[in-house]
């Protein structure tokens, strides 16, 4: 059966709520999509709560703000739910439980960023080789190749580290173009023998939780618009949600035929096709 390819003012009044992906959506890496900011104002017109579901390994907060910076009217949605608030929410439960008080984490993040562990009891190391927990949260493709990864990766897999992925998503969006993801780089960390907990779409707890900030409505009232197969898709589909793939971000320029065969492998048809985020 063919995509059902329509304009997202036409089906939206269907839906009591909306989970709404960032890159690739909103965002092609740090430049915002034309018209973006306009159409999530208009879909938020409709009164209907609106909450960004992003696999970002950054904090919400974070994210909040760059959105701002970009000229997304805050009073358009709920707020941002990302992988790496979510991660960091269960990181504070393992404390003291499955997790020791002061555990050394060996971190690889994007810009510096260090919020993934702020405010818990565990030290950051840069010493790999005394890592209690490597924790995923960013890549940093435009620096290094996946080998640097490897060579670092094969210290902790050979000492059995556990690795928590706060970022699922494979490939990335950036100025040149996409690159390797963090989910990329915790794959090699399971290839090389390695354990990994995901957190982050398609995985079903960040799903859970975005239901209940959105207020608990019946999941096949929720449409969740993404650009991944793979993730966005997916994800929203096990939750029971309706979904919409954008014909922007990673698949950028894909024929439909090339489509629907990423969506048969990922077994993530969804219920409709937007050319792009407008309303």
């Amino acid at each position: 059966m063919a995509f059902r390819e329509v304009d997202l003012k036409d089906v939206a009044e269907n839906f009591d709520a909306f989970l709404i992906d960032q890159f690739g959506v909103l965002l092609n890496g740090p430049v915002v999509y034309p018209g973006a900011p306009e159409a999530l104002a208009k879909l938020a017109g409709l009164g209907k709560p609106i909450l960004l579901l992003s696999n970002s390994g950054k904090r919400s907060t974070p994210n909040e703000h760059r959105l701002a910076q970009r000229g997304f009217a805050r009073d358009a949605f709920l707020g941002v739910l990302s992988s790496g608030e979510a991660a960091h929410f269960a990181l504070q439960e393992a404390v003291g439980k499955t997790l020791p008080h002061g555990a050394r984490v060996f971190l690889i993040a994007r810009d510096g960023d260090r919020s993934a562990i702020d405010g818990l009891d565990l030290l950051l190391t840069d010493q790999i080789d005394e890592a209690d927990l490597l924790l995923i949260a960013g890549s940093e493709a435009e620096q290094y190749k996946l080998e640097h990864y490897e060579a670092l990766l094969k210290i902790a897999a050979d000492r059995l580290v556990p690795c928590w992925c706060t970022n699922p998503d494979k490939t990335m969006l950036t100025k040149a173009g996409p690159m390797y993801g963090a989910g990329r780089i915790a794959k090699l960390y399971e290839e090389l023998g390695g354990q990994v907990a995901w957190f982050g779409k398609p995985h079903p707890p960040i799903y859970q939780i975005a239901l209940k900030k959105l207020g608990k409505p019946l999941p096949s009232k929720v449409l969740c618009i993404g650009d991944s197969p793979e993730h966005d898709i997916r994800g929203g589909r096990d939750a029971g949600c309706a979904t919409a793939l954008v014909r922007t971000g990673i698949h950028e320029g894909e024929t439909i035929a090339g489509l629907q065969a990423i969506c048969v492998w990922h077994k993530a048809r969804p219920d409709f096709l937007l050319s792009r985020f407008a309303f």
